[in-house]
């Protein structure tokens, strides 16, 4: 017999990419597992903090392989499926490929959720995967005592085609391709403070594929790529300046946001998951003496089913930004550039 209804971000504890672990957690974690350079087909493994893995088969085909699956952040099951769909498919796109199929990923409170709820929840992925031209070829499914929804999906590149996070190079500007705010406003949610209208916002960005990143990857003056997800801008932005051995200098006034996210971050919206991604590096991360706390805490914020952060060369930036924004991404903005020196994010302004 199912329980009296619920909302589905009251039967989770978390919700989107806010649920990820910490990154001081999860480096703890993996730092006695096995390292995998010795399969020297395996382009992208663990050694650095990218977003798929990336097997080569021959001369011309890669393999890209991914998943991602986390806790309810909206209460409507179809765009909780959406959402999770977007952002599970997003990291085929930020390694450059091209996704071909996806398996989903479902645990849910079989004695708490009706079956109608799941499978809209479930009907919300595969229209995703539809707009995305693949299919739900199966998957695995649990009881579970908190809704859990996700994908594992295969894509395929050429190995020339292939963009890690790892790749960008001193002087190369960066290029943001979504507005950040997205925890801001799931913690608004919860709270029932979201104002009229931001949540349409919110659903436009997280259900937009980033289906740009398969594009970028052809572009020879474009050398790194990452999506902005659970450990935030700050986060995912000295992922790339580690793994490229680099600064990376943001310019926070130029940092495209949600309509309401700064307000709402003054208003005291914030996750849990923002504070333990600045307490993970915050170290590692210089902010000017006067920077507004609100302010660091949108850069910390664990965005779900974000935009891709780009390094590409300087001379093609503006057209890069161009062809971005034409391509249905007009919150797009240039953020900052990479720098030699320590591996480091300087945020200025």
């Amino acid at each position: 017999m199912i329980a009296s209804a619920k909302r589905l971000t009251e039967l989770a504890h978390g919700g989107g990419c806010g649920c990820k672990l910490a990154p001081s957690v999860l480096q703890s974690l993996l730092a006695d597992q096995p390292m995998s350079g010795v399969f020297g087909q395996l382009l992208v493994g663990t050694e650095t903090a990218d977003d798929a893995a990336v097997w080569q088969i021959d001369d011309t085909t890669c393999v890209i392989a991914t998943t991602d699956f986390f806790m309810p952040m909206v209460d409507d099951p179809r765009d909780f499926g959406r959402i999770a769909a977007a952002n599970a498919i997003s990291d085929i796109y930020a390694m450059g490929g091209k996704p071909i199929m996806a398996l989903a990923i479902l645990g849910m409170p079989i004695a708490t959720l009706a079956p109608e709820t799941i499978r809209e929840i479930l009907k919300g992925g595969a229209s995703i995967c539809a707009e995305a031209g693949i299919p739900v070829a199966g998957g695995h499914s649990i009881d579970a005592p908190e809704p859990i929804y996700g994908l594992a999906v295969i894509g395929l590149c050429r190995p020339d085609q292939v963009r890690r996070n790892a790749g960008a190079r001193a002087g190369d500007a960066l290029i943001l391709t979504k507005g950040i705010g997205v925890g801001i406003y799931s913690a608004a949610i919860k709270r029932g403070g979201l104002p009229d209208g931001a949540y349409g916002e919110m659903i436009a960005s997280t259900t937009l594929l980033n289906r740009i990143g398969q594009h970028l990857s052809s572009d020879e003056a474009v050398h790194a790529i990452t999506d902005v997800t659970g450990f935030g801008l700050l986060g995912h932005g000295l992922e790339m300046a580690r793994g490229s051995g680099l600064g990376l200098q943001i310019d926070a006034t130029t940092v495209p946001l949600l309509k309401h996210a700064a307000t709402l971050a003054e208003q005291g919206f914030v996750t849990g998951a923002s504070e333990r991604n600045w307490a993970s590096y915050g170290d590692a991360i210089d902010l000017p003496g006067d920077f507004p706390d609100w302010h660091r805490k949108l850069l910390t914020d664990p965005q779900t089913s974000g935009g891709l952060l780009v390094a590409c060369a300087p001379d093609r930036a503006t057209a890069i930004l161009t062809e971005i924004v034409d391509a249905g991404y007009p919150a797009a903005r240039i953020i900052g550039r990479a720098v030699t020196g320590e591996a480091r994010v300087i945020v200025q302004g």
